[in-house]
């Protein structure tokens, strides 16, 4: 084995102990958040850390088969962050004090 994959392979564990480091600390504001924001932020980025994981596990093996379910993952964590915000700021809308009256009917 090279000197330049003793690197990778250090350097590779390196990131997966960080990774796995940030997952449980990810973890702890998602069962202690004070509020429904920091939970869907830190749900946002565990799919982030998921992501990252994959790629770790790829570079080690060397192995390009997990690039499309990084893409497809990549997306759910978009569309469930854009999901979660529209619903938190429809929550947290203000009432409309000129509708104040309709909502009686």
């Amino acid at each position: 084995m090279s000197a330049a994959r003793n690197v990778d392979q250090v350097l590779l564990t390196a990131a997966a102990v960080m990774i796995l480091l940030a997952g449980a600390l990810v973890l702890y504001r998602v069962w202690r958040g004070p509020s429904m924001l920091d939970r869907a932020m830190a749900l946002d980025v565990c799919a982030a850390l998921m992501i990252a994981g994959i790629a770790v596990r790829s570079a080690l093996n060397r192995d390009a088969f997990y690039f499309p379910v990084m893409l497809v993952l990549a997306f759910l964590g978009f569309t469930g962050s854009v999901g979660i915000a529209r619903f938190i700021a429809v929550r947290d809308r203000p009432p409309d004090p000129t509708r104040a009256g309709e909502e009686g009917r």
